[in-house]
């Protein structure tokens, strides 16, 4: 059996407007085995939260394919390649993209009672703990704090037990001590539970942790560079 668990095959992404075509993406091509950490960094407006969500399948090539553990996502429609999120793949996102109107617990628990888990507030309950927010099950988003909130997303994304955890920037909108809260977690969620680890980061000192840096300028992979040690943490 194959240990690859994210392919990316030739992918190309173009958009069109009324001033004309605007290439994204430009033949990406790269894979990850399970368990691996990488970090995508580039320039701002280089193509790299276009190419997470191409990979979560939240958006769609214009040509080229991901497999996700062996799975062609393109080969699926949206609802089949929801339903695949579900199953394999975690996301975090730069703006957290909590729901106001459940608490922090009813949060996390929301895809383990979509995928019909009987112990989803147990298991809510228990990873929130893990994160530290014990004490903050009954809060909503609005009274906690980003780093608090950012717990909470990686909280949600980490309770399903993902073979995939896709993150965009998540330090990016976070002080330099949340940010590191937030970084020890999710290495140390990486380790325990073997999940494959994709970050859009521009912070060099965590891309630096990672196991595989894609470096992307202008839509294309200019280096794809293995860290013959990555850091301890």
């Amino acid at each position: 059996m194959s240990d690859v668990m994210i392919a990316v095959q030739h992918v190309f992404k173009t958009v069109t407007d009324s001033t004309g075509s605007l290439t994204i993406l430009r033949d990406i091509d790269f894979t990850l085995n399970k368990g691996e950490t990488a970090a995508i960094v580039g320039a701002s407006g280089s193509g790299k939260s276009t190419l997470l969500s191409i990979i979560a399948g939240l958006d769609t090539p214009t040509s080229g394919t991901v497999h996700i553990d062996g799975v062609d996502l393109f080969a699926f429609d949206e609802d089949q390649r929801a339903a695949l999120r579900a199953q394999k793949v975690g996301f975090v996102f730069q703006s957290f993209q909590l729901l106001g109107n459940l608490t922090a617990l009813e949060n996390v628990m929301l895809p383990l009672e979509l995928a019909g888990r009987r112990d989803a507030r147990a298991a809510a309950t228990q990873m929130l703990q893990r994160v530290g927010l014990g004490e903050r099950l009954a809060s909503y988003p609005k009274v906690l704090s980003g780093g608090e909130q950012q717990r909470v997303a990686l909280a949600r994304a980490f309770v399903v037990q993902p073979a995939v955890l896709l993150a965009d920037e998540p330090t990016g909108s976070l002080d330099f001590a949340t940010g590191n809260t937030i970084m020890e977690l999710m290495f140390e969620l990486n380790r325990e539970q073997h999940t494959t680890l994709v970050m859009v980061t521009h912070d060099r000192a965590i891309a630096a942790r990672c196991e595989h840096r894609i470096t992307i300028e202008a839509g294309e992979v200019v280096a794809n560079a293995n860290s013959p040690s990555p850091v301890a943490v």
